[in-house]
């Protein structure tokens, strides 16, 4: 699902409550938490077709109040997509408010026009405007150049990721979407588990190597019909392992109508605002979704129907090394100690109680010392993200890659 849930629905409910909030100050700049009583719960809908070779997913849910908890999801709903040559899908219920199409049965078309239909439980119906899929054209290039950027106001060195494109007279409006995945490999793996002082069994699986991934959240949109390049993400090298072994992004394009682009390039504009009421103040965007009996109610999110064009790069450490981009550095510390390091103790240390005063403190055991004659004279331990790389990314090894380092 390109489009994510959580993302919309905490956009519009600030956006919601920031109206109402804003509707009662004067000059007042302390906290105040509203009483809002005529709070009425809107319909969010959060939907995208796309021509590619994957389900497409409508995700139904409902405002909040506020922005904490879970949304309410709308379940038991009938959901269909219909195009303009007379086809239509009924999408499953795969989870609560998660409706999918079948990738095997149905997929966009580009130059086809399509509508959303829904029906909620409580019989409501809302149907989308006629959506057409505009043709996609090919990202020409992915290409990354050192850079600097301002963060926790201290300037930054660090990658710039580009897409370029030589544009089109077939489409003029454009939206990206990324997912990057980068290679983790952890300095002091834990090796064993201790059981008592003379036994250790060895740790498996052995997590030292895994795979961090992550999905784009903010909006990269552009109008053009000429060639041009974008911005699509900055690595901070200081705040994240991307760079410290191997790097893949994967940018997905996709083609927009005017009335997308001016949805997207309005949800820019609140996202800018950062929340802050004093600063930008939210409004009203309209979506592209209408209550058949009640136009005049408001339903949030919209209809997205695009093409879509992919295009993968990887970067490996010795291109950033290339570039003199800083290295990422783990906050690591490794604590090798044994009774004897303890001589001053009222008590006499042993090794049970180094190793629950170690464990105790966050540390992870990583495995026991000898000396040369095969005596036990200390154990190792270490911060955790340096001896479990599944703190921060998974074992599994993506499908498409391939190490080049």
């Amino acid at each position: 699902m390109e489009f994510y849930r959580s993302r919309i629905n905490e956009k519009w409910h600030l956006a919601v409550i920031a109206l109402l909030i804003a509707a009662t100050l004067v000059t007042c700049i302390d906290p105040y938490a509203p009483v809002i009583n005529k709070f009425e719960s809107m319909l969010v809908v959060d939907a995208l077709l796309t021509d590619e070779d994957a389900s497409n997913s409508v995700v139904l849910s409902r405002t909040k109040k506020n922005a904490d908890g879970n949304s309410e999801m709308v379940t038991g709903a009938r959901v269909i997509i219909s195009d303009d040559s007379g086809n239509s899908t009924t999408l499953k219920e795969t989870s609560a408010g998660i409706y999918k199409t079948d990738s095997l049965s149905f997929r966009g078309i580009a130059g086809r026009t399509y509508t959303l239909s829904i029906k909620t439980s409580d019989g409501k119906e809302y149907n989308s405007d006629q959506c057409l899929m505009n043709p996609a054209i090919d990202i020409d290039s992915i290409y990354y150049k050192r850079d600097q950027q301002i963060s926790d106001n201290e300037i930054k060195d660090g990658l710039r990721v580009y897409v370029g494109s030589k544009g089109s007279n077939d489409s003029e409006f454009y939206r990206w979407t990324y997912d990057e995945w980068w290679k983790i490999r952890v300095s002091n793996p834990k090796e064993y588990n201790y059981v008592n002082d003379s036994t250790f069994t060895e740790y498996r699986p052995r997590k030292e190597i895994c795979w961090g991934h992550n999905r784009s959240n903010e909006i990269i949109i552009k109008s053009s019909d000429e060639a041009f390049s974008v911005p699509v993400t900055f690595i901070d090298p200081e705040k994240s392992p991307r760079l410290l072994i191997q790097y893949c992004i994967d940018v997905r394009q996709l083609s927009l109508s005017n009335k997308e682009y001016e949805f997207w390039n309005q949800m820019s504009m609140i996202n800018e605002s950062g929340g802050d009421i004093f600063d930008k103040q939210p409004f009203q965007v309209n979506g592209n979704i209408h209550n058949t009996a009640k136009p005049g109610e408001i339903v949030l999110g919209y209809f997205q129907v695009s093409a879509a064009k992919h295009l993968r790069k990887y970067i490996t450490y010795n291109n950033a090394e290339a570039l003199g981009i800083p290295h990422y550095e783990y906050p690591c510390k490794t604590f090798m100690v044994g009774p004897n390091d303890f001589s001053g103790t009222p008590e006499p240390m042993t090794f049970f109680r180094i190793y629950w005063m170690y464990i105790n403190s966050g540390c992870i055991f990583v495995k026991p010392l000898y000396t040369q004659s095969g005596d036990l004279s200390r154990f190792e331990f270490t911060t955790s993200i340096c001896a479990d790389c599944t703190l921060s990314g998974s074992l599994t090894k993506p499908d498409f890659w391939v190490d080049i380092e």
